[in-house]
């Protein structure tokens, strides 16, 4: 499914005629209606640690940049050094200006300015790090992306909550009664979650 034949799904829902292009397109409806798709988009990325956004990146050194794509780290010890230690967050700048001064054979590490910082410096070498991309779109030929680009691009989450997620936001923006269709989208999610996650 497609962010178009989403839209043109939903589109079949709430009573519009289907659009032939909403992604560049200049009528009222589609615009709201792909606002709606990056809105909608967004906060089931933002919820969820869907599989296929979870990603690893191998540092070189302290202090490494975030990967481009970095939104979060993976819950339950996102890093881990070469030799397969866990490094232990320091959550706060006091606590971390003395952790990294002291000496240690247990790595830790601390999120400052869009950077891993280290310590001791030399466990970030090859360190891997564990996180969740900010990129749920995929794009043909471009690859992941965090905004819509094309009609044709999908997501990679599953492609049914993104309809239920515009239907209800749809409803609610014209003032119309959504509460079902947000109650069905939060149990689709919960069910897409579980799938996602190999339960049953």
């Amino acid at each position: 499914m497609t962010l178009l034949s989403a839209i043109n799904e939903v589109c079949d829902v709430v009573s519009l005629s289907q659009f032939e292009t909403v992604y560049g397109s200049t009528e009222p409806n589609a615009q709201t209606m792909l606002a709606l798709a990056q809105e909608a988009g967004d906060e089931i990325a933002r919820r969820v640690d869907w599989q296929r956004t979870l990603k690893q990146h191998t540092c070189t050194a302290s202090p490494e940049n975030f990967p481009d794509d970095y939104q979060r780290l993976t819950p339950g010890g996102g890093i881990r050094t070469a030799t397969g230690d866990f490094a232990r967050p320091v959550n706060n700048s006091g606590q971390w200006s003395i952790i990294s001064v002291v000496p240690s054979t247990q790595p830790y590490y601390f999120l400052k300015a869009n950077q891993f910082l280290f310590s001791p410096a030399d466990s970030a070498v090859d360190a891997v790090i564990d996180y969740v991309s900010k990129n749920w779109i995929m794009n043909d030929p471009a690859g992941e992306a965090a905004e819509w680009a094309a009609d044709d691009d999908t997501t990679l989450f599953p492609e049914r909550l993104l309809v239920k997620g515009i239907i209800w936001r749809w409803k609610r923006q014209k003032g119309l009664a959504y509460e079902d269709n947000l109650a069905e989208f939060e149990a689709d999610l919960v069910q897409e979650i579980n799938a996602d996650r190999g339960r049953t």
